[in-house]
């Protein structure tokens, strides 16, 4: 079903003006002369509508969909459109017939102060008409019983919030060498038991499962109140959880994969977008992070190796020692223990990215899918 008005109809929950992030409580009106009624929070318990942003997603568009398709726990399938390049809005069309659950909307222009991603996100969730929204993303599979087995997490542990980091799927080198590399540090930033602590400050979320409480994700202002935010779901689970709602954050290899990037540029394009936030968003934040993660000391001493045979050893002892400790954090993550073969360049890989991502939110711009992304750097030069 393909819904092309100029305004966001909405079914649902809140209400917005293109342009704005003011939300406000649902009245019922008419539109298009047929009358507007709103279905009760409790009617549709255990209810999903699964929000899909997608930008020039041919290629993966359809396995998305699919994967939701199986949940049985998904009453809606909504994939906006946020004006794609490609054929990614004729791939949905030709799913509908198959799967009456799938709906097709697109985003019209993009307002002022949001981003793409986030403004196709909020344009989903003023149709979605359940108690619990999922967002994700298009390059996400979801696996069979990833919707029973997120409900009922949040059941378990009274979450308002519950979202998974999924089996990030590697083919060529540099995904092998650079993802596993960046997602162990992510780890390290942002701890499972530290997030899902209600007393810790610690607040994080993977937007290609993220699922959140229809009356919780209005009641801290949805998409609306992340609109300019590179890292809309970092901050959406901060938001919530400074709200005094509790979030759930984990591992989810036996519910969700995804293929990030599938080439080289992407990939780097892509983390020179988010890495510089996701460590900290200061210049020293990156300096730490860069004498952290990266075995200056190894490589110094290996190249101070090729005139003195002593430090050569010392060197390369040091770096295999870093890597036996990398070869750990593969395996607590959930990745091969074959990974570590690519520690080297994995952490000088990590090293230009970082430094790629630094350089580009300083200069106050960065690149994703065909757009030019103006952002502010508060702190970025301290």
């Amino acid at each position: 079903m393909l819904d092309q008005g100029a305004g966001f109809p909405r079914r649902h929950g809140a209400r917005v003006d293109a342009g704005r992030s003011e939300t406000r409580p649902y009245e019922a009106t008419a539109e298009d002369g047929e009358p507007m009624t709103e279905q009760p929070l409790q009617e549709a318990a255990g209810r999903v509508s699964a929000i899909v942003p997608a930008r020039n997603e041919e290629a993966v568009i359809a396995a998305c969909v699919r994967g939701l398709a199986q949940q049985p726990e998904i009453a809606e399938i909504l994939v906006v459109d946020d004006q794609s390049q490609d054929g990614t809005a004729g791939v949905v069309r030709g799913l509908v017939g198959e799967i009456p659950r799938l709906r097709l909307l697109e985003t019209r222009g993009l307002p002022a102060g949001w981003l793409g991603k986030n403004n196709a996100a909020w344009r989903g969730a003023c149709e979605a008409a359940n108690t619990w929204l999922l967002f994700t993303d298009a390059d996400a599979e979801l696996l069979p019983d990833a919707m029973a087995r997120a409900l009922e997490i949040a059941g378990e542990v009274g979450a308002a919030l519950v979202s998974f980091s999924p089996e990030q799927v590697t083919e060529n080198w540099y995904e092998k060498a650079l993802i596993p590399f960046v997602f162990g540090r992510l780890a390290k930033r942002f701890p499972f038991n530290d997030v899902n602590d209600p007393a810790s400050h610690a607040a994080a979320a993977n937007g290609q499962f993220l699922m959140i409480r229809r009356d919780v994700y209005d009641a801290i202002g949805g998409h609306g109140s992340v609109a300019g935010e590179v890292l809309e779901d970092v901050a959406l689970a901060r938001n919530a959880k400074v709200a005094g709602y509790r979030i759930w954050f984990g591992l989810g290899k036996d519910v969700a994969r995804a293929r990030m990037y599938r080439s080289f540029g992407a990939m780097w394009e892509g983390w020179t977008k988010n890495l510089y936030l996701l460590v900290g968003g200061s210049r020293a934040a990156v300096f730490r992070e860069l004498f952290s993660a990266v075995p200056w000391i190894p490589f110094l001493l290996i190249a101070i190796g090729l005139r003195m045979p002593f430090a050569l050893m010392a060197g390369v002892v040091l770096l295999l020692m870093r890597q036996a400790g990398y070869g750990l954090e593969l395996r607590s993550n959930r990745y091969q223990g074959s990974l570590i073969l690519y520690y080297v360049p994995a952490a000088v890989m990590y090293a230009g990215a970082l430094w790629a991502s630094y350089r580009a939110h300083v200069n106050g711009k960065v690149a994703w899918k065909g757009r030019e992304i103006s952002i502010g750097v508060p702190g970025a030069l301290r």
